[in-house]
């Protein structure tokens, strides 16, 4: 079916495709470094990832420098429509070198913020608690020991300064995003003393302001994790009250809640209380196991909800899911591309019909709608908006990223 067939029968339910399309060209994606190496960054030092991270699997190609991975990106975001984001964590730093975590600058990450100028991008940042020797327990900074907290703690404001000189020189607010994997493997008995420690240190972190025109803060819980399956300091009722007095945003990482739950149905409940939310789009299997997202019922769900709900302009949209039994490059286009797609089946919906079939108690028309609006013609309206910003659709996708995935090969 062409476009222009399609865009006929979406006017016949009153959905309006060009408004749809301009839209969604609006709409910002940051996506997530750590996908093109498994979560390894470029420290000099080893370490165990923790808190229940790991990427799984050894295909060929995996990005081993800073240049190895901006050539990565820069191949991923082509194949994309639109301009996006990258966020980029602190064992990314770009330097000869070897300062810990509690003595990096912005100098160590400049070489991404003047890529990232020459992209046209905008870059986000997150402290990384994990992967090193001060984080081999799972405790940072819940830690008991005043000496780990007070590293973890220096080490969150660094990347406060660091994420607040990139959004000053992109001219473009960066998200500081917060996640520790703080937890306990066996019960404890004492989950007040180490919440306590956990807001105290988040506390003397955030202490100094940043202009929020350049840096904003986000916390970010998660249910469990391997090492710390009986408790994790940072749950999700205790961001959501951090966030809620402190006023940053509030994470909801698909991944960090039970797969059961509908992470969808907490946005307008959160919402209510914050200004702005952060969202780290995911694919759960059992735990948080981060596989590339789908174009499923779950990302759909997300997608209307941002949209009926009228979030998108209150909510950050990056992705977080780090597969190392495929293509990486692979990985990253069609995950973004599938969270693209999402939105823009959500936009395409006769958001009034469907809100009055509701408000009015007309249920039976409301499971009308949903269930035929599913057989329009969706994928004309996509190829478009694919055509519009020259990038490939279908078997030119495929072919394209089989090619440069042969390309880079040989790196092991």
């Amino acid at each position: 079916m062409t476009y222009e067939s399609a865009k006929a029968v979406f006017a016949d339910w009153g959905v309006d495709t060009e408004a749809a399309l301009d839209r969604l060209a609006t709409i910002t994606i940051s996506m997530h470094c750590w996908q093109g190496d498994d979560v390894v960054g470029f420290e000099t030092r080893s370490g165990t990832s923790g808190g229940g991270i790991q990427a799984t699997g050894n295909y060929p190609g995996r990005a081993r420098t800073p240049d190895e991975l901006r050539a990565d990106l820069e191949f991923a975001y082509g194949q994309i429509p639109c301009k996006h984001r990258l966020n980029l964590h602190a064992i990314y730093l770009d330097t000869d070198e070897s300062p810990d975590r509690d003595e990096i600058e912005y100098h160590h990450f400049a070489s991404w913020v003047d890529w990232a100028k020459d992209q046209g991008i905008g870059l986000d940042f997150n402290p990384t608690f994990f992967a090193h020797e001060k984080a081999d327990d799972n405790l940072t900074l819940s830690h008991p020991n005043k000496g780990i907290r007070d590293f973890w703690i220096e080490h969150g404001r660094r990347t406060r300064e660091i994420a607040s000189k990139m959004g000053e020189e992109l001219g473009s607010s960066a998200v500081n995003n917060i996640w520790v994997p703080d937890g306990y493997k066996d019960i404890p008995v004492d989950r007040m003393a180490a919440r306590t420690r956990l807001e105290t240190s988040l506390d003397a972190m955030c202490e100094s302001e940043q202009d929020p025109a350049h840096m904003v803060d986000a916390v970010e819980s998660k249910l469990f994790g391997i090492g710390v399956e009986a408790c994790t300091v940072g749950s999700h009722e205790f961001y959501m009250g951090y966030a809620i007095r402190k006023g940053t945003l509030l994470c909801l990482d698909m991944g960090h809640f039970h797969p059961t739950e509908n992470i969808a149905d907490k946005l307008s409940a959160v919402a209510l209380s914050l200004d702005e939310i952060l969202l780290h789009v995911s694919r759960p299997m059992r735990w948080d196991s981060d596989h590339v997202i789908l174009l499923n019922d779950d990302i759909q769900a997300m997608a209307n909800e941002l949209v009926f709900a009228d979030l998108l302009g209150r909510t950050r949209i990056g992705l977080d899911f780090f597969d190392a039994t495929i293509s990486r490059t692979a990985a990253w286009v069609v995950g973004t591309r599938n969270m693209q797609k999402a939105l823009l089946r959500s936009l395409l919906k006769p958001q009034k019909e469907l809100k009055e079939a509701e408000a009015t108690l007309d249920f039976t028309r409301r499971l009308i709608f949903t269930e035929e609006l599913k057989d329009l013609p969706f994928g004309a309206v996509w190829k478009e908006f694919c055509e519009r910003h020259k990038v490939p659709y279908g078997l030119a996708l495929s072919r394209s990223l089989e090619t440069y995935q042969s390309s880079v090969s040989e790196r092991g």
